[in-house]
């Protein structure tokens, strides 16, 4: 059975959800100090490329997930990808969601959208080391196997979503 989320847009006074989710245990180590990630999302909040998003599942917020043009930035892992593509970061937070399908779902559903959308591909890249992480990417459908460095130079797994079914996930 096939979940709906919904993507309700990130406001200021999601924070503190952030914040916490950011505190969790099982986010330590793969994002960074809930400060900077916070300054970060504040400095795109009104006017930057990324679309920011509180991911809800029957009403509530359990995730954080963004998508942003994959060459906005300097992101050589990137660069060969074509225009329009988008990257995409993201986060399950409360861990009451953990380890039910959720992030695949959740995941699938939003490169589906973005597909839909008119993005030619769909992007992410975790840390090699990040396996739970590259398990639930393979599991939404994202797949590849080229490590590269990012822009500091440390290596990134470059998974891709081509939209497979996508028409479905809409």
């Amino acid at each position: 059975m096939q979940h709906k989320y919904q993507f309700v847009p990130l406001t200021r006074a999601d924070y503190h959800l952030i914040r916490q989710w950011l505190n969790e245990p099982h986010i330590a180590g793969w994002w960074g100090d809930p400060d900077t990630e916070i300054a970060l999302m504040e400095q795109d909040m009104d006017s930057g490329p990324t679309d920011m998003r509180i991911v809800h599942f029957e009403g509530h917020p359990f995730a954080y997930v963004q998508d942003y043009p994959a060459h906005h930035w300097p992101a050589p892992q990137y660069k060969d990808y074509p225009k329009g593509t988008r990257a995409i970061d993201t986060f399950l937070g409360d861990p009451k969601y953990l380890r039910q399908g959720h992030a695949a779902g959740y995941m699938r559903q939003r490169a589906g959208e973005l597909i839909a959308a008119g993005a030619p591909v769909v992007v992410v890249d975790p840390s090699p080391d990040n396996t739970n992480a590259i398990r639930t990417y393979r599991k939404a459908g994202f797949e590849g196997d080229k490590i590269l460095p990012c822009e500091d130079g440390d290596p990134t797994l470059i998974l891709e979503f081509k939209g497979r079914d996508a028409e479905k996930l809409t």
